[in-house]
């Protein structure tokens, strides 16, 4: 049986690979006889024998068997050096507009809570374009990493877009630098993808299940928590008089703008459950972190804006009026935001989990010599004994 066998992993005590037709179990180094358990040739049972082989032998002393030939890698060097470039170059366009007028003459560089968010972005991408040129693992969850950062932005940059024209198309060179800046690591994020054999969302097991469940909670619960009101202010008077005013409703904001939020809201549903899904479930992880980084960002830039306080003038009223009245404003949060950013805590929480699931990796290779046999005639063997 021995030249009809792949060992793909051994541990200490046993070892793990395919057969003609079949994935088995063998005692460490006695692949030459019988399997001690083995399963059918298909995706599940690929998984199950990866779950039973982490049960039975210690994860630490799994080491993959064997080594990848140099000559797919080097096939794909270039293609990740120009995944990386796109990227880097992305960056390097997003750092530049941070300094021009973004709506008008008005900069991000000069507004924290504006600033914030976008550095988050560009250090996400800058980050998968390092990771991308190291290659294997790191390689594929940079790809994923990037490219749920730029799928959840693309919404974010909408918005940004619709409240340019809004504002009588005031839009500066800082909001076109940053949306060439958005394209460009978005297609390098899609090379990157492309090259990296990121794997895809398949039917979730067992142990993954509680993974999904609550990736889609948190994703549909921050989804539904992105939409009211975060701001509240308080005006008050000598007189006594007072009234509380929120304002950040999603819906309330130009068509243009509900297009972008509401994008974003969608997108991070999809994600989330794709990344709950997805086999590897490492690479489900990264996939979730990308869309983490710009959904953690909102909160962080309302936390920073309330900070600063508010002016009499973001509701029509002249610094001499207020003067004259007594006017004194407060800002706070609604507690949606607080909701918010709990289900944000929760995607956090899964990425941890997701991220400390053994999952299974790619099935060995076809024996050279194998031949075809029959599925309904390879049956379960009896358990290993640990």
């Amino acid at each position: 049986m021995h030249e009809n066998v792949v060992v793909s992993h051994r541990g200490a005590r046993f070892e793990i690979g395919r057969g003609p037709s079949f994935y088995g179990i063998w005692p460490a180094g006695v692949a030459t006889v019988q399997p001690i358990e083995w399963w059918p040739e298909t995706v599940d049972g690929w998984h199950a024998a990866w779950s039973r082989f982490t049960e039975v032998e210690a994860q630490r002393t799994i080491r993959p068997v064997g080594a990848v030939s140099g000559g797919a890698g080097e096939a794909r060097r270039p293609r990740a050096i120009i995944a990386s470039v796109l990227l880097a170059a992305g960056v390097v366009i997003g750092i530049a507009g941070l300094f021009p007028g973004y709506f008008g003459a008005t900069s991000l560089a000069g507004h924290a809570d504006q600033i914030v968010p976008h550095l988050l972005y560009l250090a996400a991408w800058a980050a998968s374009a390092v990771l991308i040129l190291l290659g294997g693992q790191l390689q594929r969850a940079a790809a994923l990493l990037a490219a749920g950062t730029s799928i959840i932005t693309l919404g974010l940059f909408v918005a940004d877009t619709g409240t340019a024209i809004a504002g009588g198309g005031n839009a500066g060179s800082g909001l076109v630098l940053s949306l060439i800046s958005w394209a460009a690591c978005a297609a390098g994020s899609i090379a990157a993808i492309r090259l990296a054999g990121v794997g895809a969302p398949g039917r979730p097991t067992t142990r993954t299940a509680l993974n999904l469940a609550l990736a889609a909670v948190a994703g549909l619960g921050a989804a539904i928590a992105f939409a009211p009101s975060w701001d509240r202010f308080t005006l008050r008077t000598t007189g006594g008089a007072s009234q509380s005013i929120t304002a950040g409703n999603v819906f309330a904001n130009p068509g243009l703008v509900i297009v972008g939020d509401v994008a974003v809201m969608v997108a991070l549903v999809v994600i989330v459950i794709a990344a709950g899904m997805w086999q590897p479930m490492r690479n489900g992880a990264a996939l979730l972190a990308g869309a983490i980084v710009p959904m953690a960002a909102q909160a962080i830039s309302a936390l920073i804006q309330i900070t600063h306080g508010a002016s009499p003038q973001q509701f029509g009223i002249s610094p001499g009026q207020a003067a004259a009245a007594g006017l004194t404003i407060s800002s706070g949060l609604t507690a949606a935001f607080w909701i918010y950013c709990a289900f944000v805590a929760a995607l956090i929480l899964t990425w941890g989990l997701m991220l400390s699931t053994p999952t299974s990796p790619p099935p060995p290779p076809l024996p050279d010599e194998a031949r075809p046999a029959d599925h309904a005639d390879v049956a379960q063997g009896s358990p290993a004994t640990a």
